[in-house]
């Protein structure tokens, strides 16, 4: 229930209690909820010790999680390297292996390099890494080849590639600024109304150009609206949204060179995602990029790009390359949708849920992870990796108090 429905770990033993009422299923014990996560841990940390070196040339997908609470986690997912040439679509999570799970509260390249140093020692050396363009991952990947003697082909996530060089053509352009100016003032004013359906989509503060593309969308779509001839109908929707939005036609054509930059390089994101890059996939980027303006920084990006990583698959001539790390942000989105719903919000042990949720695992692996892997080892990686967290800060400042009267505090 946890790995395939992905449901919370107190909602498994009332879905037991529902079954066992409801149905003809007889259950004649259910656990409580904490046995749940105790056997899930097991089986997460089960999978991590019994990594082991393969023939096969695959890639190691590495990436940060986002900070919870005071720590963030980095984790190794393994791939085969063949895995887009044999199906032809996105990766999905069970041709996924996690190889690799470290919580730190303190990141820095030194201590990636040391830690990608650690899981390579007992997985073995990667054919390429696939990374996003964080700085700090940069340097860790590149300190761990020098440690380990080896050159490792490192390839760029084409997602983060493709927003920094929307970042570098527009951020900066009056008109972006001014655009962006109109769609937050319009959006106020839209917000609690019967047209709310038509507010602009929300910027995100942080990696808002990994999701500009339906801000564009969105733009071009509002100009055809408000083109309709004549004047609207008196409290009409139109007559409301050309109030709310009548200098959007001072930006339009911006909007039109915008939208359809968005649209090209979503077109390309949508080839190199599923199919991987080689030969076709290679032309088919290329065609696409011709469509793009001649002195567009948006352009060269792209080129660079391809042209740095046509070289990466020429090594590997009968392969199609996976060149995307979305699928290390899919299987955080899993585990943050289940671990989302506990009162402490801190990285604890339940990071070696992310094992778990990975790969295809079958009753038989199951079994052999919890046959090798006890609670005792359980507790021991917990003091091992997880050596403060806020649950574990609290129970020692209240056991201080009511030892000793005072407030300890390390």
């Amino acid at each position: 229930m946890i790995l395939d429905a992905v449901v919370s770990y107190r909602s498994v033993p009332r879905l037991l209690k529902l079954f066992h009422t409801k149905t003809d299923i007889n259950i004649h014990w259910i656990p409580h909820f904490t046995s749940v996560i105790n056997w899930t841990l097991r089986l997460g940390l089960g999978l991590l010790t019994q990594v082991t070196p393969i023939r096969e040339q695959w890639a190691a997908i590495v990436d940060h999680s986002i900070d919870i609470g005071t720590k963030k986690a980095l984790v190794v997912l393994r791939i085969p390297l063949d895995v887009l040439t044999k199906r032809q679509t996105a990766l999905t999570l069970a041709d996924c292996e996690c190889i690799g799970l470290k919580v730190s509260e303190k990141v820095n390249g030194e201590s990636i390099a040391d830690d990608l140093n650690a899981i390579f020692a007992q997985a073995g050396d990667p054919s390429v890494i696939i990374k996003d363009c964080d700085r700090t991952l940069q340097k860790g990947v590149r300190l761990c080849a020098q440690k380990r003697s080896t050159e490792y082909p490192v390839i760029d996530d084409i997602g983060h590639v493709v927003a920094r060089a929307l970042k570098a053509e527009y951020e900066q352009s009056t008109a972006y600024k001014q655009f962006t100016s109109l769609t937050a003032k319009g959006a106020k004013r839209l917000r609690q109304t019967r047209l709310a359906s038509l507010v602009p989509p929300k910027l995100r503060s942080k990696g808002r150009f990994q999701s500009i593309g339906k801000l564009g969308q969105w733009g071009k779509k509002m100009l055809n609206i408000l083109d309709f001839s004549g004047p609207p109908e008196k409290g009409s929707a139109l007559e409301k949204l050309r109030q709310v939005f009548a200098e959007l036609s001072v930006v339009e054509p911006f909007i039109h060179d915008f939208a359809n930059t968005a649209k090209i390089t979503s077109k390309l994101m949508k080839i190199l995602k599923n199919k991987g890059l080689d030969l076709t996939s290679y032309q088919q980027c290329q065609h696409l990029i011709e469509k793009l303006d001649k002195p567009s920084k948006v352009k060269t990006h792209l080129q660079d790009w391809l042209q740095k990583h046509k070289k990466i698959q020429q090594q590997f001539p009968l392969t199609s390359l996976p060149v995307s790390s979305d699928i290390i942000e899919s299987l955080f989105g899993h585990f943050k949708h289940i671990i989302e719903r506990s009162p402490q919000a801190d990285m604890n042990r339940t990071t070696l849920l992310i094992p778990a949720l990975c790969g295809n695992h079958n009753e038989a692996i199951v079994l052999q992870a919890l046959k090798h892997t006890r609670q005792h080892d359980l507790n021991n990686w917990d003091k091992e990796n997880i050596p403060y967290t806020v649950r574990k800060e609290r129970y020692q400042l209240l056991n201080n108090i009511q030892k000793t009267g005072e407030l300890l505090v390390r």
